[in-house]
């Protein structure tokens, strides 16, 4: 038995860090590309995610990708994704949970503005007016395939599969370091609000309310750019 676990840990970890080494590997390869001469940290970060139609397609490709062996995973080991995803019984209370996450999220997710001010004039400027498209291309690759797919991954695979090897709540925190360096950019925001999802998936114990959260929180985000730009 507890060969197996180390087994079907073994495969989330590597899932996982598959997933976080191609983001993370495609963020610091544009970053480093567009370097300059007298960029700090921070204006090199902004370009991670510079060409918003590649980085788009890049995550929903490889979350769809790894998904299939996440789901092998989960059916190889006889356990229902969707029973984790959500229960009927507590649903409604679950939903709610999760959306009062997306705002706070939302709301910690001012703090990046604070960061911007440490960016110079050779910082990335923006993607300015988005077009029609590029508003659908974000709103799916990180409300709906990063908000559910991520989540399976750094939480559910945590939880489900490495909580018995390093223990629930280490095994949590480990994952969150890992979502936190996939987005490495934003400069520790991740692994803050990863931190608050991890407190409501103990609480609800059901994938549901950090999914709607981390989609939540994007979506916000995509609808404040739009605003403001």
């Amino acid at each position: 038995m507890n060969n197996t676990n180390n087994q079907n840990a073994e495969k989330a970890i590597g899932i996982t860090t598959t997933l976080a080494l191609i983001v993370a590997g495609y963020e610091v390869f544009r970053s480093c590309q567009n370097y300059k001469p007298g960029m700090n940290l921070l204006d090199i970060a902004s370009f991670a995610n510079a060409d918003l139609n590649t980085y788009c397609l890049i995550l929903i490709l490889a979350n769809i990708i790894l998904l299939p062996k996440a789901l092998l995973l989960y059916k190889n080991s006889g356990i229902s994704l969707k029973d984790e995803i959500f229960s009927k019984e507590c649903l409604v209370k679950d939903i709610i949970l999760g959306v009062i996450l997306a705002g706070v999220s939302s709301a910690i997710s001012l703090l990046s503005l604070l960061v911007a001010k440490g960016r110079t004039g050779l910082a990335f400027s923006g993607w300015g007016s988005l077009t029609v498209g590029e508003i659908i291309l974000m709103a799916v690759s990180l409300g709906v395939v990063s908000g559910i797919c991520k989540e399976i991954y750094f939480r559910g695979f945590a939880k489900i599969f490495c909580g018995s090897v390093f223990g629930e709540t280490m095994a949590l925190l480990l994952f969150n370091v890992m979502f936190g360096m996939l987005d490495w950019f934003n400069m520790g925001h991740s692994f803050l609000v990863g931190l608050l999802w991890i407190w409501g998936y103990k609480r609800s114990k059901h994938l549901i309310v950090p999914m709607i959260a981390h989609g939540g929180m994007n979506l916000v985000s995509v609808v404040f750019y739009i605003m403001t730009a």
